[in-house]
């Protein structure tokens, strides 16, 4: 009886070659499964060219749906970033991808998952880390650690020896993954990090700010528990919600981002994202948590999100602290609701106002004009006592420069004064008792 494979299917070049190589090495029936997450495809097409390449079945699973809620939503709650730029893109969608890998798996009762992830890459890792975490017993066929080719161009010659469609144009050979929420851009001039992007052949989604508009477009966006739920006063679910502010984002050239980052597996690697909608959700998210949330309590999520967003890029999302700090997120975005303003402009954000039913401003505490609610003279009390370690240090500093206590200093240590006339009472007290 054959072994069989599930394949994670896209249909591009990796996976074109993969399903050839895995018959060709190993006695095998390879079904193949899409995983749609939004990205732009021809799953009709795409059926067809894994047929033809040699998959026995081909199926396409849309969990659109449960990428936006289940995975985006979280990230989003969390304010979750990688190195201060990436918006994790790809890195939420391969959990959920993992996930839908094996149940088919389950479903057609195979033996092992294939996918195209390349040995250099962090998809590796979490598709790995996600199939280990649900289903340990399944075997991972990752052909990029083992076959012998080592490019992509030798990826497109393979192929041409076959006579198998090359699902690409070699003079436009980025490596790029898309999904509802991004695209990446890898390869070419951007493994130079001393060569600027070629924009103009590279973006899909955005415009250059350079040719956007000349006039300033405002968007309102209402929250509900740090979820997105209306866009300029109109409801929409989450995928509607993502599409619309792409489009928004990208007319105005808002959401590029050119980064440098540190890959799991050690190496520096640069790629360009294109995240318009979820570029404006990060902005107006973050302006109504300034409105909404306590400085301790932001203070500590900001620490807990950057932790997040470390494990979410490392394929860490089945794990106990994901879920548990997922947990204390969704607590802190129960006061998250309201409405954000804000203005794009050739490319960047900027907020234009914020209201919220459980917003911390105080307009009488806020104001100049002294309110009920705050004495001015309170503030010198505060301050002393706020910075006394301060004042101490200082006359610390100051004693050791001058080699004489200061009498400020004599002040500020009571104890050792209060010790020393001490002594005279005792001695006294023993006298009297020796008199008696």
């Amino acid at each position: 009886m054959k072994k069989k494979v599930i394949l994670a299917y896209s249909g591009g070049l990796d996976t074109t070659v993969i399903i050839p190589w895995l018959k060709e090495n190993q006695d095998c029936d390879i079904i193949a499964v899409c995983v749609d997450v939004g990205q732009a495809a021809d799953w009709k097409a795409i059926t067809k060219r894994a047929i033809a390449t040699g998959a026995s079945a081909c199926y396409v699973a849309d969990v659109k749906k449960e990428y936006v809620e289940e995975y985006i939503w979280p990230a989003l709650k969390a304010g979750a970033v990688y190195e201060d730029k990436y918006l994790l893109g790809t890195s939420t969608a391969r959990p959920l991808i993992a996930k839908v890998l094996v149940e088919y798996a389950r479903k057609e009762k195979a033996q092992a998952i294939a996918h195209g992830a390349t040995g250099k890459g962090n998809d590796q890792v979490r598709f790995d880390l996600g199939i280990m975490a649900l289903a340990p017993d399944l075997e991972i066929i990752a052909p990029w650690r083992t076959w012998k080719l080592k490019s992509r161009q030798d990826e497109m010659r393979y192929l041409a020896r076959r006579k198998i469609a090359i699902p690409m144009k070699k003079k436009n050979s980025y490596s790029m993954d898309d999904n509802l929420w991004h695209i990446s851009h890898e390869g070419l001039e951007l493994e130079d990090p001393a060569a600027e992007p070629q924009y103009k052949k590279m973006l899909s989604m955005i415009v250059t700010p350079e040719k956007a508009p000349n006039k300033a477009e405002y968007v309102d966006i209402e929250f509900e528990k740090g979820i997105p739920v209306a866009l300029n006063g109109k409801k929409m679910e989450g995928i509607a919600l993502i599409n619309a502010l792409n489009k928004i984002g990208g007319a105005n050239g808002v959401g590029i981002s050119d980064i440098v980052e540190n890959r799991v597996v050690g190496m520096k690697s640069r790629g360009v994202y294109e995240t318009p909608g979820g570029t404006i959700l990060y902005y107006a998210h973050q302006e109504l948590e300034h409105l909404c949330l306590d400085r301790q309590t932001y203070s500590f999520k900001q620490q807990v999100s950057l932790k997040l967003g470390e494990l979410i890029y490392g394929g860490l999302w089945f794990t106990p602290l994901r879920q548990a700090i997922s947990a204390f997120i969704d607590s802190t975005q129960e006061s998250v609701n309201g409405k954000v303003r804000v203005k794009l402009y050739k490319g960047s954000i900027s907020a234009a106002g914020a209201t919220s039913p459980n917003s911390l401003y105080n307009s009488s505490l806020a104001s100049f004009t002294t309110g009920e609610l705050f004495n001015h003279a309170d503030a010198k009390g505060f301050i002393k006592l706020y910075g006394l370690p301060v004042l101490v240090r200082s006359l610390m500093e100051q004693e050791k420069k001058s080699g004489a206590k200061s009498p400020a200093a004599a002040q500020t240590n009571p104890a050792k004064k209060r010790t020393s006339q001490a002594k005279p009472k005792t001695q006294s007290r023993s006298v009297s008792t020796k008199k008696k």
